[in-house]
């Protein structure tokens, strides 16, 4: 079981929308004697919630299908395939999924409905599409009343299906909401089916299927929310002039506003407007509705010391705090209007560096890092998914294991050694990567020496910044060093396991190094 409780999480989540929720109770409502009824034995009311789970998945699947047949079917013939997508997303690969889930449902129903947990688990996988079709749903609403309100044929044609079915009792809109209250619905029901079964032999693998039930919905929730992050880092990144960077490569958005700033060399307070992320600082000038960049400030090289000194000083603006560099490089002074947005801005500095810079990196000979995967991974200590769509988690580059913040310290020790491409010198801590093309030194890098490499070799990076073309490093077998093209290696596959748990060939995020 997981080390943090799932249930408390789950209703932390962004907020389900109950409006539809009348909609999804009509549509699937099925006739199953409730459980509450006087005189039901434990297994009666068992009976009940494993008859309502088969049967409301026998009614969604139908709807599924219904909406495939009545309206995508027909509005083919209206729609672009633009269109057709940004409306149903992909509800085609919901309706293949549901096909196999209600059949092994139902197979596990014919043998009396024991091995129903297992079904949920082994599905859980199958069901992450949601992920994708739920953080679009907005979209498809929002898509799908500007072609109503703007074409004659469209509605028209919307119209002719609704009636179709049901005879005409929802409308399309209402229809679409239904898969992602259904799937946000299976934990409730597991739940209800766990508080029956405290006698049965498979109780503990129902407790499982919840705990994968409950992730899942958090996950969707989480892929929701990345949307929403990511939706407001592209307004930010459009609205700062001279920026030659990817807002999202510096992890999520913390607070944003007015300071004034000194650098500690130059003394004089200058007004900015700041924005925090969990890697960075950006750091601009207002210009009318946009921002012109003056700085980009690292956080892992800094450190943020409170400035105590002023606070006896009472006007404006006088309330401060530094960021000093690690190596005695510059370093600045912020000063907040009041002493609450001084305590606002610290904390979220203070929580973007212990993103950055976990306590618990480090634990058990681990070099944990923030990391965006681009597949859908699970943490090596709880299991249960890392969540969202970028910076889900931690990965260690030397192992490969990823994690969740909260479980650094009770991942198993990295094991590093066991891989082949481990370093057989650990005291010098590059990352390993793997040689993806061939290098005799043709293009040369300019004023360097040359590292030359057969594809496969192994090389220690000892220099790479990700925004340059030329990396130094050694080769693995002969301890030679120089410089090579970044584009012909690609971090080194962790030991042969299944292809999709190794870590993602996305680049390691090489700040961590201290060059």
């Amino acid at each position: 079981s997981s080390e943090h409780d799932l249930g408390e999480d789950i209703y932390d989540c962004v907020p389900c929308e109950d409006e539809g929720d009348d909609i999804y109770e009509d549509i699937i409502r099925v006739e199953v004697q409730q459980p509450m009824k006087m005189g039901m034995t434990e297994d009666d009311k068992r009976n009940c919630c494993l008859l309502e789970i088969q049967e409301t998945e026998a009614k969604y699947y139908k709807t599924l299908e219904d909406i495939e047949k009545n309206y995508m079917n027909p509005l083919r013939l209206v729609l672009t395939p633009q269109d057709m997508e940004a409306i149903f997303i992909n509800l085609e690969d919901l309706i293949k999924v549901h096909f196999s889930f209600l059949r092994a449902i139902d197979v596990s129903m014919m043998s009396g409905g024991s091995s129903l947990a297992k079904v949920f688990l082994e599905f859980k996988e199958r069901l992450l599409i949601y992920g994708k079709y739920c953080s679009h749903m907005e979209y498809a609403q929002n898509t799908l009343n500007h072609l109503l309100a703007n074409r004659e044929d469209v509605r028209q044609k919307v119209e002719e299906c609704t009636l179709k079915v049901q005879d005409g009792k929802f409308k399309l809109q209402d229809l679409l909401v239904v898969p992602m209250q259904r799937v946000l619905k299976y934990h409730l029901l597991l739940k209800e089916l766990l508080s029956h079964s405290s006698e049965r032999p498979e109780k503990q693998q129902l407790k499982e299927a919840l705990e994968a039930m409950q992730d899942l919905a958090m996950y969707i929730n989480e892929v929701k929310r990345d949307k929403e992050t990511l939706k407001k880092i592209s307004e930010f990144q459009s609205s700062i002039e001279n920026l030659q960077v990817k807002l999202e490569e510096f992890g999520r958005p913390k607070i944003d506003g007015e300071l004034k700033v000194r650098s500690i060399v130059n003394h004089t307070k200058q007004d900015r407007y700041l924005f925090l992320f969990d890697k960075v600082v950006i750091v601009c000038k207002r210009k009318g509705y946009n921002y012109e960049l003056k700085e980009i400030i690292e956080l892992l090289f800094h450190k943020m010391t409170d400035d105590p000194m002023n606070n006896k000083d009472i006007k404006k603006w006088s309330y401060g705090f530094y960021l000093i560099h690690l190596q005695g490089k510059q370093g600045f002074q912020f000063f907040c209007k009041t002493e609450e947005m001084k305590r606002k801005w610290m904390e979220q500095f203070e929580m973007a560096m212990s993103n950055i810079k976990p306590e618990k990196a480090n634990a058990n000979h681990h070099n944990f890092q923030m990391y965006t995967f681009e597949k859908t991974t699970n943490c090596k200590a709880c299991r249960m998914f890392l969540r969202g769509t970028f910076y889900q988690g931690y990965l260690c580059p030397k192992c490969g294991a990823g994690a969740h913040k909260e479980c650094l310290e009770i991942i198993p020790p990295c094991k590093m050694g066991e891989s082949g491409c481990s370093n057989p010198y650990p005291s010098v801590p590059g990352p390993k990567m793997v040689a993806v093309q061939n290098y005799h030194g043709n293009p040369a890098p300019p004023g360097k020496p040359v590292l030359t490499f057969q594809i496969g070799d192994v090389i220690e990076l000892l220099r790479g910044d990700p925004d340059s073309p030329w990396w130094e490093g050694r080769l693995l077998q002969t301890k030679k060093s120089g410089y090579f093209p970044s584009s012909s290696v690609k971090p080194c596959p962790v030991d042969a396991r299944p292809p999709n748990s190794r870590p993602p060939s996305r680049e390691i995020d090489y700040t961590v190094y201290p060059w």
